[in-house]
């Protein structure tokens, strides 16, 4: 099984409420996060223990550059981020590195797998 971490806070906030359920990372990853296989959802830094907080299916894996994100990518990510050059500023603090709008991102889609 896969895991999806989260590392911000925030980021674990709106996964517990459920409002994320989309998640864009830096590069080509694709690979690692086939369609239709199942993940966990975990929240920890970097090293550090994880907690897992629900188990998802991947539903949609793309790459994109920064500039094709859509509204709908941005909104899924993290309703708070309106704009890509919002979004490149919070990688360049995540990642800690220069992002240009022409950088390659993967853009997973996840949906809980409740048992009820």
């Amino acid at each position: 099984m896969f895991a999806l971490n989260f590392q911000s806070p925030h980021h674990e906030k709106i996964l517990l409420s459920r409002t994320k359920n989309c998640t864009i990372r830096l590069g080509d990853i694709r690979d690692s996060y086939p369609e239709s296989s199942i993940v966990s959802i975990t929240f920890g830094k970097r090293f550090s223990p994880k907690r897992k907080l629900y188990s998802a299916i991947v539903d949609k894996v793309c790459t994109k550059k920064f500039s094709q994100l859509s509204h709908d990518d941005l909104d899924h990510q993290n309703p708070e981020i309106k704009s890509i050059p919002e979004l490149i500023i919070f990688f360049e603090k995540t990642y800690e590195k220069s992002i240009t709008p022409d950088d390659i991102v993967t853009v997973i889609y996840f949906s809980e797998i409740t048992e009820d």
